[in-house]
């Protein structure tokens, strides 16, 4: 006898972790953490980048928690999505994002410009944020993550962010070459201003990358006060 299966939406709760601005703020980061990662310890890589004082920084956990490691130590990690269920985990992420950024907003100013930074599998998290959350987007920063397929294959009407920041190292075997060249090539023709960077380095934040993406910000937070 053949199994059915049914899938039935369910509540759940997710967390993000905010660094307001020092004095008047000037933007809104929303940060997107890596596979094995956690949103707390995302908020110390924002910080990192140089620039930012004037930014709201809001780093957010991905929905499915587990512990990441067999050792006991109870360290909880989490991750985006896996192939199981795709559409469904897309859909509630997207919905998720959507009601930090309002919250996010409401606080530090509705005006103020918004931009998506995401790392390794949360740099999909972060396009799909920028394109399908809701919001207007100024930038996407994608670091040691591509594209996802289904964005790419939206018709050119739909909005996507006006800049966009694509890094990678040079010795990651995972985001590859061809896959920020692939990716710029989809983005160009959108109408984007399109950035890359490769730096010295595998799968990894750097300072290179630190910098470029402080200058980008920078150059968002310019453009709005204009």
């Amino acid at each position: 006898m053949t199994a059915e299966s049914h899938v039935v939406a369910a509540r759940t709760h997710g967390r993000y972790f905010v660094r307001a601005p020092r004095g008047e703020a000037g933007g809104i980061l929303v940060g997107f953490h890596g596979y094995l990662e956690n949103a707390e310890k995302h908020l110390g890589d924002l910080e990192s980048i140089p620039g930012l004082d004037a930014w709201a920084l809001v780093a957010v956990d991905a929905l499915h928690a587990f512990y990441g490691s067999r050792s006991g130590s109870g360290r909880v990690v989490r991750g985006w999505m896996t192939r199981d269920l795709r559409a469904e985990a897309i859909a509630d992420n997207v919905d998720y994002v959507r009601g930090v950024v309002e919250s996010a907003r409401a606080r530090f100013g509705w005006p103020l410009p918004v931009t998506m930074l995401g790392y390794s599998q949360g740099a999909s998290m972060a396009w799909r944020a920028a394109v399908l959350a809701g919001h207007e987007v100024a930038a996407a920063i994608a670091l040691a993550g591509d594209l996802p397929p289904e964005l790419a294959a939206l018709p050119s009407e739909v909005p996507f962010p006006r800049r966009a920041l694509l890094a990678r190292g040079e010795a990651d075997d995972w985001y590859t070459a061809e896959k920020l060249e692939l990716d710029r090539a989809r983005l160009v023709p959108r109408g984007l201003e399109v950035e890359t960077l490769t730096f010295a380095g595998g799968h990894e934040w750097t300072d290179d990358f630190r910098a470029a993406a402080g200058a980008l910000l920078g150059r968002v937070a310019s453009r709005a006060a204009d």
